[in-house]
């Protein structure tokens, strides 16, 4: 999407000037001749770029597409049309956002549908927001399609931001225990270091340790190895875990980690269970869904079942079937759940119900996190007190007692 400055004259003859935006200089022209407007030039603005400062600043979050999808729906519901309903979202946006929405707008006054212009920003609009717009555009009911859509992504914002909220307390405590620690280590030992030395005191192990660790730190020409050692080591396991099998291992490492893996696993289930819901009520077929969810899960040992149970499904056996296969990573509660919803056709209603479970575990689950936080760290402080104590505290109580 580029800005275009122009300079035309109106249906009185009067020289105006103005910027208009396109994807490319044929369809601004035409874009000004819909206005009622003969351009006479026509070029680029050049915009100057702050590169990965910009795009970090302007980021769209889930927080920014939820809104937007909210005004969308209160819009469309109102009887505006979609051209003129992005045409307001874009004049009240700013940054990243409004370069989008000026595209998507564009896109769609070509003819584009809606749909296959979200499309187009995989990194804003997940492919299941596309399936579910291009769901509401082929039924009719994009009003009522956008309404429950902003209603699931309010209800995930609303959750991440518990997570947030109780992993601040911890992050906090962790981030100061290492200031500290780094503070004794790179100041206060050294000095301590000297009067050892001085009195030739014979030191416990730990604190020989602390010493290694502190003289290492304390030398400027041994820091650029140490990160560029840190820098090699996130590089290469981040080349690890972009593979199949390192996704495979980390995503089984994260669901085994007590009282976070489980938590991992209810809000997984929980999304899981409300985006199909979303979907099944919107007019998608229950195989695109599954499909859909396999890609956007979040989880590849997740995805792998979701992939075998569309295989399963695509072949024929009923979908409580296929669930009911993969215990061990989907609970026994949503095949049966499932069963029912396919004997009664209310499988829209079932789904939301086992995603409320699912929600409530998590709440309950995140709670109990929250309240064993306080004490493993208050253990983790005691036993870096007492570390201390030992590995400084008592080689000067010796040395005094030898005196």
């Amino acid at each position: 999407m580029r800005r275009y400055r122009y300079k035309a004259k109106d249906s009185e003859g009067k020289v105006v000037s103005g910027e208009v935006e396109a994807s490319n200089e044929k369809i601004a022209v035409k874009l000004i001749h819909d206005r009622g407007l003969v351009v006479i030039a026509i070029s680029p603005v050049k915009i100057f770029s702050l590169g990965f400062l910009t795009k970090f600043k302007d980021r769209i979050g889930v927080a920014d597409v939820s809104n937007l999808t909210r005004q969308l729906a209160t819009m469309v519901n109102a009887g505006l049309p979609i051209t003129e309903a992005l045409l307001i979202l874009r004049s009240q946006s700013k940054g990243s956002l409004q370069k989008v929405l000026a595209q998507i707008l564009a896109d769609v006054e070509e003819g584009s549908s809606l749909s296959s212009s979200l499309s187009k920003f995989p990194d804003v609009f997940s492919k299941t927001y596309v399936a579910l717009i291009k769901s509401g555009e082929t039924g009719g009911v994009l009003d009522e399609v956008l309404a429950r859509l902003s209603e699931n992504l309010e209800k995930q914002q609303e959750f991440q931001g518990k997570v947030k909220s109780a992993m601040i307390y911890p992050i906090i405590i962790i981030f100061g225990m290492i200031a500290v620690s780094l503070i004794m280590l790179v100041f206060v030992i050294p000095k301590l270091t000297q009067l050892y030395e001085q009195f030739d005191a014979d030191l416990p192990v730990t604190t020989k340790f602390l010493i290694l660790v502190s003289n290492f730190l304390s030398t400027p020409q041994l820091w650029p190895v140490l990160i560029a050692v840190i820098i090699a080591l996130i590089y290469a396991l981040r080349l690890y875990k972009n593979t199949q099998k390192g996704r495979r291992r980390f995503d089984a490492i994260m669901l085994k980690i007590p009282l976070i893996g489980s938590l991992r696993r209810q809000i997984i289930l929980a999304d899981l269970t409300r985006t199909l819901s979303l979907m099944v009520g919107s007019g998608v077929s229950i195989l695109e869904g599954l499909n859909i969810s396999s890609e956007v899960v979040g989880n590849e040992i997740m995805a792998e079942a979701l992939r075998d149970i569309s295989q399963l499904v695509e072949k024929g056996f009923p979908m409580a079937y296929a669930f009911s296969k993969h215990q061990e990573d989907f609970p026994f509660i949503l095949s049966q759940m499932i069963a029912v919803g396919e004997e009664t056709g209310k499988m829209e209603e079932v789904l939301g119900k086992v995603s409320h479970v699912f929600e409530v575990e998590s709440d309950q689950r995140l709670k109990a996190l929250t309240s064993a936080i306080e004490p493993i760290i208050l253990i983790v402080l005691g036993i870096g007190v007492a570390f201390i104590v030992i590995s400084i505290i008592m080689p000067i109580y010796n040395l005094t007692t030898q005196i």
